[in-house]
């Protein structure tokens, strides 16, 4: 199903600087028990991209458009679903350069979930991916449209026939996941990789920093962190708005077979979400 502008369309107007220039930012959000999931966390990061792009403070009419979508979706058979939501600088004049006024546009798509949220995914298999991020703090959190690198890293995944594949930045440090944010238990502290120069800060990576670490009784922390490091952490495992967090069960040479950590973390997004 799909939402243009808040109505529903199966065709997208034309020109549209979204799809000419990846000009605007998407945000993948769970739909489940009658609600997004952590919308508010959604739309603050939606809303610091817009800043960073320079659209027009268009938020509140974000925000009503996803409640209209999320009120039709109550209507349908309580199946979880993927609702993403796109925001693009709409038309404009030819060329890199964006008009001096601009009506973004709000596209909203809503797929369904074959996943159940509430148990926990199988651990995943991973190797480390050729492809890296490339460095660009001005745009680095932010969940832009340009996901090439992610693209060309999926693609890889399939052609490696793993799970997943962790993605190093031009200095081979450790980023992410192909599709999320990355977690390693180092000396008994949860740490994940900064993110001041690339990829993407997750709502959920937010959540277990600033809430749910502390909720288990573990430090968490924002490092560098190498393969070396990772390779001899006792537990790493990642998560995204629609996997939840999802253990590796092996890269390289190193491999897992418990997730305490992972485990405990899970319990307190199913207990907040219950």
């Amino acid at each position: 199903m799909h939402w243009v502008d808040g109505l529903r369309a199966e065709s997208l107007p034309l020109p549209d600087r979204g799809l000419n220039f990846g000009d605007g930012l998407f945000e993948t959000m769970l739909f489940a028990q009658q609600r997004v999931f952590y919308q508010d966390l959604h739309l603050s990061r939606l809303r610091k991209g817009m800043t960073v792009l320079g659209f027009p403070d268009c938020i509140t009419a974000v925000q009503a458009q996803l409640s209209s979508v999320a009120e039709e979706l109550k209507s349908i058979p309580t199946t979880p679903y993927a609702v993403r939501l796109t925001l693009t600088r709409g038309d404009g004049p030819r060329g890199y350069a964006p008009g001096i006024a601009c009506t973004p546009r709000v596209i909203i798509s809503a797929a369904v979930l074959e996943e159940n949220w509430q148990l926990p995914p199988p651990a995943a298999a991973a190797g480390i991916a050729k492809i890296r991020w490339s460095q660009q703090p001005q745009l680095a959190g932010l969940k832009h449209l340009n996901r090439l690198e992610q693209v060309l890293a999926a693609r890889e995944r399939m052609n490696e026939n793993v799970d997943e594949l962790i993605m190093l930045d031009e200095h081979s440090s450790v980023i992410s996941t192909v599709s999320g944010n990355l977690f390693a238990v180092i000396d008994e502290v949860l740490v994940t990789p900064q993110l001041s120069k690339c990829g993407i800060e997750g709502t959920r990576r937010g959540l277990i920093m600033d809430r749910w670490a502390r909720e288990i009784g573990i430090d968490s922390r924002e490092a560098n962190i190498n393969v070396r490091q990772l390779l001899a952490s006792s537990e790493v495992f990642f998560c995204n708005a629609l996997v939840g967090l999802r253990p590796i069960s092996s890269l390289g040479s190193s491999a897992w077979s418990t997730y305490p950590i992972c485990e405990a973390l899970h319990q307190v997004y199913c207990g907040e979400n219950a």
